[in-house]
């Protein structure tokens, strides 16, 4: 559903945030930079209270942008607003099967709402519930742990032209198709084990070497990008189609950026 914005319908307009808390305490991708935040004035003596901030661009919600996997890939200045960073979309709520170190498909997705191709795509696979300020607050399962997709849900994709994916999580890629495979060797084993275990396939079998962080380095060189750790109101919207926006700084030179996202329903 795509929001009709001329100001006599704003009232029927509910706006969802679907951006999570930042502060000191979030956790960034792991190895990355945190949130660091000093006061360089106060209201005593200097009249205003100042801030300085040091921080990654992966902390909190943020936007991956082309130019964090693709050398020739645009910078966050470059993506339009409308109809790329802002258009119609949906959220597809995959709760119902998510594991630790579980595998979604392109199927699994269409199955539970209407996607249209070139929508934007936010997708909740209830780890958001483990997320730094919630009640089962869990790191390492928000971070290490959450379930992702393999090549066959990048080809998708890109027949869809989806135009910007959403995770609830730490990554839109299985984290054992990242480096977290390699720095966390014990949590590899179980994912290995778990998989074999209902598969008879293994991490190998499911992410060879050629199709490495592949929601990263096949979909960004096509301008096919994501924001990750996605939440607040998300579970509000499952299956919904809505107006989405990402509105990440007009940042020149950034290959990413933290953002605020949201989505607006006519009702």
């Amino acid at each position: 559903m795509s929001v009709n914005w001329e100001l006599k319908n704003w009232k029927n307009v509910k706006i969802y945030d679907l951006s999570i808390p930042i502060s000191h305490l979030t956790p960034p991708w792991p190895t990355y930079e945190p949130l660091q935040i000093k006061f360089f004035k106060r209201l005593a003596p200097n009249g205003a209270n100042g801030q300085l901030l040091t921080h990654s661009n992966h902390v909190g919600t943020h936007l991956d942008g082309p130019l964090h996997f693709c050398t020739h890939g645009k910078d966050i200045a470059s993506l339009e607003l409308k109809d790329f960073l802002v258009g119609p979309g949906v959220v597809v709520d995959i709760s119902d099967i998510a594991e630790d170190f579980g595998i979604y498909t392109s199927k699994d997705i269409e199955e539970r709402a209407e996607v249209h191709d070139g929508d934007i795509l936010i997708i909740n696979t209830g780890y958001h519930r483990y997320g730094w300020d919630q009640p089962e607050a869990d790191e390492v399962r928000y971070m290490v742990m959450h379930p992702g997709p393999t090549k066959e849900f990048a080809q998708w994709c890109k027949k869809r032209k989806i135009k910007w994916i959403g995770v609830d999580c730490g990554s839109a890629d299985h984290p054992m198709n990242t480096k977290i495979r390699e720095w966390m060797p014990h949590y590899a084993k179980l994912a290995d084990e778990h998989l074999k275990n209902k598969y008879g396939k293994g991490l190998d079998d499911f992410f060879p070497p050629e199709d490495y962080q592949l929601m990263h380095v096949d979909l960004f060189p096509d301008d096919i990008i994501h924001a990750e750790c996605v939440g607040g109101d998300i579970d509000l919207l499952s299956g919904k189609r809505a107006t989405i926006g990402c509105f990440p700084w007009r940042f020149e030179g950034g290959e990413s950026c933290i953002s605020r996202i949201v989505a607006f329903v006519e009702e």
